[in-house]
């Protein structure tokens, strides 16, 4: 079955949002002095802060540029390792649904963007000529 224009639809949305939210947050992670003073709430040190930021621009450009699937595939585990360990900490340090809220709620955004590129991997983009071949009129031709 060819790829549908409602699951290329979905996939862009749920990329494009999760791509946003991602850009917000590495953008505030490198400007705004609350960001920085959670990073130090959770232990980390300034320049993780600094290196993850740079690390989440990277992985949007790899979600949204024409890379190959390995490297879309490696974006996506290094958002999920990161998603992950965001949950962890602020599990960690007894932080309640309000702080630790917008990386659960990435992680879905990441969930909806992740699952639906994969369905898109597992669709054809044309049809398999090979499998509507007829075997019965191949094997008069043959002979």
């Amino acid at each position: 079955m060819p790829l549908s224009r409602g699951k290329i639809i979905g996939f862009w949305i749920a990329t494009a949002i999760f791509c946003l939210q991602i850009g917000f947050t590495a953008y505030a992670q490198l400007r705004l002095p609350q960001v920085a003073a959670m990073f130090a709430h959770l232990g980390f040190p300034d320049y993780f802060r600094v290196e993850l930021s740079w690390a989440k621009f990277a992985g949007v450009v790899l979600l949204l540029a024409p890379v190959s699937a390995r490297l879309k595939e490696w974006a996506y585990a290094g958002f999920a390792i990161t998603l992950g360990s965001a949950l962890v900490a602020h599990f960690a340090m007894g932080d309640g649904p309000e702080v630790w809220g917008w990386a659960a709620g990435t992680f879905v955004l990441w969930g909806l963007s992740y699952f639906s590129w994969r369905r898109l991997q597992a669709t054809p983009a044309v049809p398999d000529r090979a499998v509507s071949i007829d075997y019965s009129r191949l094997a008069r031709l043959q002979g």
